[in-house]
């Protein structure tokens, strides 16, 4: 979290895989009992860790707000992606990206994840689309279990008597920045980052939000370079900036055109 201007997107949309990450960047893809992912709930989820990295510390107001819905469902294809409990069907590309497959069987660590992927088992669907339908209602859910685990809090209070307003200000701050620590031992020293920084660092650079936080990482060449490296190597992360890049374009059109209108 921090202080955060305007986000800026740019393009760069290619369509890989998660698979191009090595192998200590990813989780175990075979579901055995006892294993990582049974004790997975313990630590916070991918899209828990990307919300907290865009919360302003004071506001709780969130870096691309516009776009957040996108940038949380992207995360969710993420972490879901690296349980090997998704993956593409390149050959069903469409102007809204590849298919995306349900695989695998058996219970997810937890019901966020499960959720989005029994939507994803009942139809297979372009991945923007799917963007948008998991992403869409997940702003409240993530939120409430943040403050659940006592790394935000809500503050409301009235604005002269009469308006209610509330912030989600930063209750405990050990365990984003403990996560701040890992994004800028990658971004601004080269340091190898392990599956979960990873994912973290592919979705925020995707959400066009990285150069917003200040003052930690410090925006550089070095560290843009470094951040898009990992969002190529992410097709979920990759279809964030997609649709991010798509809506910013929709609204600019959309300026211009009312603008001309008021003109002429």
């Amino acid at each position: 979290m921090g202080t955060h201007d305007r986000p800026h997107c740019q393009g760069g949309l290619l369509q890989e895989s998660v698979e191009k990450w090595p192998p200590e960047m990813k989780w175990p893809r075979e579901k055995k009992a006892g294993d990582e992912r049974e004790n997975m709930r313990s630590e916070t989820l991918i899209v828990e860790d990307v919300m907290l990295m865009l919360l302003d510390d004071e506001t709780g107001v969130p870096a691309g707000a516009g776009t957040l819905h996108y940038t949380l469902g992207g995360a969710v294809l993420v972490e879901l992606a690296l349980l090997g409990r998704i993956e593409t069907d390149k050959g069903r590309a469409g102007l809204n990206g590849s298919k995306v497959l349900a695989v695998g069987d058996g219970p997810l660590p937890d019901p966020l994840l499960q959720s989005a992927y029994e939507k994803i088992a009942e139809r297979p669907c372009d991945v923007q689309t799917l963007l948008l339908q998991i992403g869409g209602g997940l702003r409240k859910p993530v939120i409430d279990r943040l403050v659940e685990q006592g790394f935000i809090r809500r503050e409301s209070k009235r604005m002269l008597g009469l308006f209610r307003t509330t912030k989600l200000p930063t209750d405990d701050m050990r365990h984003e920045s403990e996560l701040r620590r890992k994004v800028c031992a990658v971004l601004e020293r080269g340091e190898s980052p392990d599956a979960r920084t990873a994912a973290v660092i592919a979705v925020l650079s995707a959400s066009g939000t990285l150069p917003t936080f200040h003052p930690a990482p410090k925006w550089s060449t070095e560290v843009s370079e470094r951040a898009k490296e990992l969002e190529r190597g992410s097709w979920g992360a990759t279809a964030v900036n997609t649709a991010v890049t798509r809506t910013a374009a929709a609204s600019s059109v959309a300026s211009t055109v009312a603008i001309v209108s008021v003109i002429t």
